[in-house]
């Protein structure tokens, strides 16, 4: 039987009541109209779903590989609605404590989020465009903000916390010229060091680690050649004492 829509879909269920099962179970087997990876696949599952669930005394179950890429994208989903602000709070508390301040660590976790984002949006042009890949494996946004966050931050705590000392003793123009001067070619060069490692992942011929390799190589220079030394800087410098 294929599906086509959702009329085929209540046939499916009246052949399902209708089927003799063994030992009170009855297995349906259903060939998709779409390609088995594609969105409108992962759609029509979880239709299925819903409907079969509204049966009553009904205890099925919608398997398959399209069901299994469709558990796996809404499991990633779900887990970065819960990581990501976690992760963000915990470091907005650590640099709080480190640096003394309120303002200047929402700011830095700010600008770290928004390098992930950038890259994150450079990176699906990419794979779309010179890559040709059909999508993204769900996990990799996951791994990819872990990565830039644990490296960003890192950089931030280093320039931010030589910017303060700096600062106090010959104001903030100053101190943040004279952090920069002195950790920026140190945090410039780690990250060139970085990315050319995990850029060494995409010789390996699987589709996850060249998106991993690729997101992670391109956040990591555009944070310390971008947003540590031309974004956070200015951002301080316009913000004066209060940061």
């Amino acid at each position: 039987m294929v599906i086509a829509d959702a009329r085929h879909e209540k046939q499916i269920i009246e052949r399902a009541k209708a089927t003799d099962g063994v030992a009170g179970k009855i297995r349906v087997d259903v060939t998709l109209k779409d390609a088995a990876d594609s969105d409108a696949a992962k759609a029509t599952v979880s239709r299925m779903r819903s409907a079969l669930h509204q049966v009553d005394g009904a205890d099925a179950l919608v398997d398959g590989y399209t069901a299994q890429q469709y558990d796996t994208r809404t499991t990633a989903e779900r887990d970065r609605m819960l990581i990501v602000p976690v992760v963000l709070a915990i470091i907005l508390i650590i640099l709080v404590a480190l640096l003394r301040s309120v303002l200047l660590p929402l700011i830095l976790v700010a600008t770290v989020a928004l390098n992930f984002a950038a890259t994150l949006g450079i990176s699906l042009l990419v794979f779309r465009h010179v890559f040709g890949f059909s999508g993204t494996d769900a996990s990799v946004p996951l791994y990819g903000f872990v990565f830039l966050v644990a490296l960003g931050v890192d950089s931030n705590i280093f320039l931010m916390s030589r910017a303060r000392e700096e600062s106090l003793e010959h104001g903030v123009r100053v101190g943040i010229l004279r952090a920069l001067v002195t950790t920026g070619g140190v945090i410039t060069s780690a990250g060139v060091v970085l990315a050319a490692t995990f850029a060494a992942l995409g010789v390996i011929p699987l589709a996850f680690l060249v998106q991993i390799a690729f997101i992670v190589a391109f956040g990591v220079l555009l944070d310390p050649l971008v947003v540590r030394s031309l974004l956070v800087p200015a951002l301080v410098r316009d913000i004066g004492p209060r940061a």
